[in-house]
């Protein structure tokens, strides 16, 4: 894993009614992040595991939303979901990657969940 972000936000707001993290990068690029594919991509141990297969399909969290967004140094931020999820960091680029190939990530999660016979309501 590379140390140090490549991209910086210049400014992220969440959209608590919407359920959104909208970021606006330095590049000019601005993502609009659903709740939902924050928390089911959770980049912690929880939902990623200790290894790539270990990753956990997690079901159920429609209308999860978020509560509050904690800076963690000047590289991250913690994320507290209202489902009390609250262990996962996400790095600049963990947030600009999540962006950049959200239909792509979001497409392999509902085959996940079609595949274990999981719903996306609770």
């Amino acid at each position: 894993m590379q140390m140090g972000n490549r991209h910086t936000p210049t400014e992220i707001r969440l959209k608590k009614e919407e359920k959104i993290l909208e970021i606006d990068f330095d590049d000019g690029k601005t993502f609009r992040l659903p709740a939902e594919y924050l928390r089911v991509e959770s980049p912690s141990a929880e939902v990623q595991g200790h290894s790539p297969g270990e990753k956990k399909t997690i079901g159920g969290r429609r209308h999860v939303g978020i509560m509050a967004v904690e800076p963690v140094g000047n590289y991250a931020v913690k994320l507290k979901f209202d489902d009390l999820h609250d262990s996962g960091l996400y790095s600049w680029d963990t947030l600009y990657h999540m962006g950049e190939h959200s239909d792509e990530i979001w497409g392999e999660y509902l085959e996940a969940l079609e595949k274990q016979g999981l719903s996306r309501d609770p």
